[in-house]
């Protein structure tokens, strides 16, 4: 069964560009374009396209107006395609918020359409099998509980498809006083300080991007750079944070198999929680750190983008327990409480 595709951009030559590298893949049938948000609504009823490739910068209606209007009335898997700048990343962590599912860069800076193209065929397909939802308002700032004692147990997280969503309604519950937690959200290195300072404005945990030898503090959150490096935490007195040179593991750079197997190899309490995501990057090292003692966590099916990460990190016997993502962050925080309530005792 091939994913039929509709490619949204005011671009003439970036739309050739994108149908030619969908046209590359035969379980892709590409089937129209649509130069601005008014002829792709038009497009989008007669059509009824598996996914839509959708360009930010548009004429008589942005593409965030158009993306919120198709998530909130017929909610439609999007694949952003977007200028990767700061400005440009900043713009797509909206879209993504709004429920896009993914976001691919356009070839700019001697960057060929090729190499900027390269995953676009494998994000489309892993989004013609998305869950999407109809889009109900920015996630709200929740009252935290005041009175959760501080733990020094270490909450890892990782995620990839459908983690900026995931990762934002978690640490909306967290209060000032949350574990010491590290993330590592599969993200292009130009999306990740403002990812950072987006949840730092909805949760009640410091969240910034993480620096290399930043030690690990109770109510900061630290969220992997994008990129060039993996993170990973490393024992001493005081855990601290490095970002280590090298090659991608499962396709990532940084991996979430790196960071949970460092934490699985600290003598501490930790809670261990593998989140929506395409692939299988997370599992075994969420293993390492159930075999080493920690309490782990899996989101549900029903409330991932894409269940896969979780899916193959339970079938191997990682996950202690599926949670729905509206539970997940209290889940979270009694885990952490409890394992060092348990350590203390």
């Amino acid at each position: 069964m091939t994913i039929g595709v509709l490619v949204v951009d005011d671009s003439a030559t970036m739309r050739g560009l994108i149908g030619a590298a969908l046209k590359r893949d035969p379980e892709i049938e590409v089937l129209g374009f649509a130069n601005d948000p008014i002829e792709a609504r038009e497009q989008i009823k007669k059509l009824n396209p598996d996914v839509v490739t959708l360009d930010i910068e548009m004429p008589k209606m942005n593409g965030l107006e158009f993306l919120e209007k198709i998530m909130r009335l017929r909610p439609t898997p999007v694949v952003m395609v977007s200028t990767l700048t700061q400005s440009g990343a900043d713009v797509t962590l909206q879209a993504l918020e709004l429920g896009a599912v993914d976001c691919v860069g356009k070839p700019v800076g001697g960057v060929t359409a090729q190499e900027a193209f390269a995953d676009l065929t494998a994000k489309v397909k892993a989004a013609a099998k998305a869950r999407v939802k109809p889009y109900n308002g920015p996630v709200a700032v929740v009252e935290r509980d005041r009175d959760y004692r501080a733990s020094d147990a270490i909450l890892a997280i990782g995620s990839s498809t459908g983690g900026v969503e995931a990762l934002m309604t978690i640490l909306s519950n967290f209060p000032d006083t949350c574990p010491p937690t590290v993330i590592t959200q599969h993200m292009p290195a130009t999306f990740t300080k403002s990812f950072a300072a987006r949840l730092d404005k909805i949760s009640g945990a410091h969240v910034t991007e993480a620096r290399d030898g930043d030690r690990l503090q109770v109510g900061h959150v630290y969220v992997a750079p994008g990129g060039d490096a993996h993170m990973e935490v490393m024992s001493s007195a005081q855990p601290v944070i490095r970002l280590r040179q090298g090659e991608p593991v499962n396709g990532h750079r940084p991996s979430v198999d790196v960071l949970f197997e460092s934490v699985a190899k600290l003598n501490r309490p930790a809670v261990g929680a593998i989140l929506t995501g395409m692939g299988r990057d997370g599992a075994t090292g969420l293993m390492s750190m159930k075999q080493a003692g920690a309490r782990t966590l899996g989101q549900d099916e029903s409330s991932c983008v894409v269940y896969g990460m979780p899916r193959v990190a339970f079938e191997i016997g990682a996950v202690d327990k599926q949670v729905g993502l509206s539970r997940m962050g209290p889940a979270i925080l009694t885990l952490c409480a409890a394992a060092e309530s348990h350590r203390s005792a």
